[in-house]
């Protein structure tokens, strides 16, 4: 029998970078949606701490997700 091996389609890794870039797209919107919430937060009269804490957290994890996604799209370069 003879045996197949199988080749990925140069389209998939096409359609894996923009899969990539349309989640960073994704990601950079909450990121600044993240931001004009916390801006709106320390504007009023009482800040709740914990709530603007649990936000900017979570704008850092997006932050970093967006950044380990943008490096999937960047070329190895050989040293």
């Amino acid at each position: 029998t003879a045996v197949l091996t199988r080749q990925p389609p140069r389209m998939t890794q096409r359609t894996d970078t923009e899969a990539i870039e349309a989640r960073i797209a994704e990601l950079k919107l909450e990121h600044r949606d993240l931001d004009d919430v916390i801006q709106r937060l320390l504007q009023t009269q009482v800040v709740d701490q914990l709530q603007l804490q649990r936000l900017k957290k979570r704008k850092l994890l997006v932050k970093d997700q967006i950044t380990m996604l943008e490096r999937q799209l960047t070329p190895d370069i050989p040293a």
